[in-house]
């Protein structure tokens, strides 16, 4: 398909909770066939349609180590149905909307998602480790949660302030 240009903080899309998709159509399976094309070229391990300044709710992912085959998912309106509650992980996360910027986040160690597929079949997956970090790490894209929420107040403004700065000196040239 194609690469799609990836936006970047502080656009104020990646804030904006993301629509549901109401039927799963040939133009969203192309959009999801996009967004694989672009997480692979970024190159990174999940990406939000809105990330690509898409205002839907599907998420595309691939955790698969670099010496193993490609394992693509495409999750189409995801909703954490479970967390646990009393295990947490601390992984250092990143964001192809943030390049170059790592910290690491606590989740919840275990999530369970509900999604529907590209046949538009409602399904469900139990996810730990990295797959667990990085379903909850796109659906926070998808209700206009950054992973940069997650942090102190003070690592988020410093986040902000210099990719602030950095869009105003690319909107100047």
């Amino acid at each position: 398909m194609s690469i799609r240009p990836i936006i970047l903080i502080p656009d104020p899309r990646l804030k904006t909770p993301s629509e549901p998709v109401t039927e799963v159509t040939d133009e969203i399976r192309a959009l999801a066939a996009d967004m694989l094309d672009t997480m692979y070229d970024a190159p990174g391990i999940g990406l939000a349609a809105v990330q690509i300044g898409v205002m839907k709710r599907l998420i595309v992912v691939d955790v698969a180590g670099k010496d193993e085959p490609k394992n693509p998912m495409v999750l189409i309106n995801p909703e954490v149905v479970w967390e646990s509650d009393e295990e947490f992980r601390i992984h250092e996360e990143g964001c192809l909307s943030i390049p170059d910027y790592y910290e690491e986040v606590e989740r919840p160690a275990q999530v369970r998602v509900r999604y529907m597929d590209l046949d538009g079949r409602t399904r469900e997956i139990d996810a730990d480790g990295v797959l667990s970090t990085c379903l909850q790490h796109e659906i926070d894209h998808v209700n206009g949660v950054l992973f940069l929420d997650h942090l102190s107040r003070l690592k988020r403004d410093r986040v902000m302030k210099k990719f602030t700065k950095a869009a105003k000196r690319e909107a100047a040239v």
